[in-house]
């Protein structure tokens, strides 16, 4: 009894198995092969080939991997090359001028002068130009308040950054001048005058000479009446052995506030050498630059002697 059951399926189970059929996708037909120009023997027909598995189960074909592995290949050396190429910029950017070849440029003639810094002050003293110093007194020793000499230059024995008498600074102008200034610095009350002079490789000889009066209104008085630094026709007083003046312009961008600057170039046709002065009014005190120079007196350097000047005492 237990086989017979076994081999014929309850209704249920035969319910069951149709629903199932009904459910499953109809297969498609496979396609029709086209006959061939000449019959081939039965004998020799190949067995067919089985049912090709399928689409989600196949293998990824060969060719798309390669062309994968090829992008992949191209895309890490453009990285590489990029990675290059941003490292060289930055490489010449951290770069000074000089250092990179084919972009260095020759100097332009400036000086090399030692890092600045101004004067320590006694206790509670200001510095000329702020608040509470109404008579812009420089309170600093003027000798230190001298601009130094510049690398490789040779200092001058006699100017070497102290005090120097009111005849050494005279000395500096025509002996026609020197009667009426010597009688306005009596006058004015002079309290003292320091001196540097170098001489650097290339011939140029420079003397700074600062003039500390009693009062802002002195120093003024004798670089007005005396010197007529600001004079239309020029300054009165002249360097010795100059007799053409032309007013020398010191570039606008590197004006120091609350001083004023003056300055002179000896005019063609002049003897072996050309002198360039210039006169910094900073307060109480007067500065006197002066570069000789045969042949001719450079511009750059003076330009930069007398504005690094002008600084220390602004």
């Amino acid at each position: 009894m237990t086989e017979q059951l076994s081999e014929q399926p309850t209704e249920e189970a035969s319910t069951a198995v149709a629903e199932a059929a009904a459910e499953a996708p109809a297969v498609a037909p496979a396609e029709a092969v086209p006959a061939a120009d000449t019959a081939v023997p039965t004998d020799a027909v190949p067995p067919a080939p089985e049912a090709p598995a399928p689409a989600s189960e196949a293998p990824a074909p060969r060719r798309p991997r390669r062309v994968l592995w090829a992008v992949a290949r191209w895309t890490a050396a453009v990285v590489v090359c990029g990675g290059v190429g941003a490292g060289t910029a930055m490489g010449i950017t951290a770069l000074d001028r000089t250092d990179v070849p084919g972009l260095a440029t020759e100097s332009d003639g400036r000086w090399e002068y030692p890092k600045l810094r101004l004067p320590a002050l006694p206790a509670d003293k200001p510095r000329p130009f702020t608040d509470g110093n109404d008579g812009e007194v420089h309170h600093a020793d003027v000798r230190e308040l001298l601009l130094p000499a510049p690398a490789g230059a040779t200092t001058d024995p006699k100017l070497d950054g102290g005090f120097v008498s009111t005849d050494a600074y005279l000395s500096l102008y025509g002996k026609e001048f020197r009667g009426d200034l010597a009688k306005h610095l009596a006058d004015s009350t002079l309290r003292h005058v320091a001196a540097r002079g170098w001489t650097t490789s290339d011939g140029t000889r420079t003397t700074i000479h600062l003039l500390r009066f009693s009062s802002v209104a002195h120093a003024e008085a004798y670089k007005d009446v005396a010197l007529e630094a600001d004079g239309v026709d020029g300054p009165k007083a002249l360097p010795d052995g100059v007799e053409g003046v032309v007013p020398e312009a010191i570039g606008d961008d590197i004006e120091v506030p609350d001083t004023s600057v003056y300055a002179f170039r000896e005019k063609k046709p002049y003897g072996p050498e050309q002198v360039r002065w210039a006169y910094v009014q900073a307060g109480d005190t007067l500065a006197l630059i002066t570069q000789t120079r045969k042949g001719e007196a450079l511009a750059v350097p003076f330009q930069q002697t007398v504005t690094l000047q002008n600084q220390l005492l602004g």
